[in-house]
């Protein structure tokens, strides 16, 4: 089980710095307030299941093979924060677009670092063993539609609530799918950077010249 004590402020200032909202003594006390709401409502999930090579059926795209170039396992996971947070969110929308915004920015920290927390429980269970960075699909040419494919592996529908329509956007869309790889050989590391980013197009970090820091 994961929880969540805190959240990332300075990740979630920097979310609304590419929203182009200013911070000022009335922000922080929202963040405060919204910060306080993602908390107490999110409902930290998470599934993994290994797989051992090869996987050829989850290899489409070079980006993907290269990412899983020289492992044994590959890890396939999943994390949501729960369909509350989407309620919550849209309910501010309609009343308060700027506290949505701020609860948005805080939601998408939170369901970051529940895959942090995932990364820490697999690199301690693989411990001796060298892990990639989680690598999703809609980087690089790893087709988006691969979500489905995730889901039915992990039985994510069933056991968390996680599905996804014809779109591929994942509900609850505060969630992620991803896959790591584990070798017995040191792995080159590679920052996904935005070349691969599947919002490469429509980054509004891109937009205001930064960079989200993957």
């Amino acid at each position: 089980m994961i929880t969540l004590d805190r959240l990332n402020r300075k990740e979630a200032i920097r979310y609304l710095g590419g929203a182009g909202i200013s911070l000022n003594y009335r922000m922080d006390v929202l963040m405060d307030e919204c910060e306080k709401e993602i908390l107490k409502t999110a409902e930290p999930r998470f599934l993994y299941v290994e797989r051992k090579a090869p996987f050829d059926d989850i290899l489409l795209g070079n980006d993907i093979k290269k990412h899983l170039e020289g492992c044994h396992t590959a890890v396939m996971m999943c994390a949501t924060i729960g369909s509350e947070i989407d309620k919550l969110i849209r309910i501010s929308q309609i009343s308060d677009m700027a506290r949505a915004v701020v609860l948005d920015s805080f939601a998408s920290v939170a369901v970051e670092q529940v895959c942090q927390k995932v990364d820490e429980i697999l690199a301690e269970k693989y411990s001796g063993k060298y892990m990639t960075f989680r690598f999703s699909p809609g980087y690089g040419d790893y087709p988006i539609e691969m979500q489905k494919e995730y889901l039915r592996i992990l039985d994510a529908p069933r056991k968390i609530g996680l599905t996804t329509g014809d779109s591929c956007l994942l509900v609850p869309s505060k969630s992620v799918t991803a896959v790591l790889g584990i070798s017995d050989n040191p792995i080159e590391r590679r920052k996904r950077g935005c070349a691969i980013c599947s919002m490469k197009g429509k980054c509004r970090f891109r937009r205001n010249g930064e960079h989200c820091g993957v």
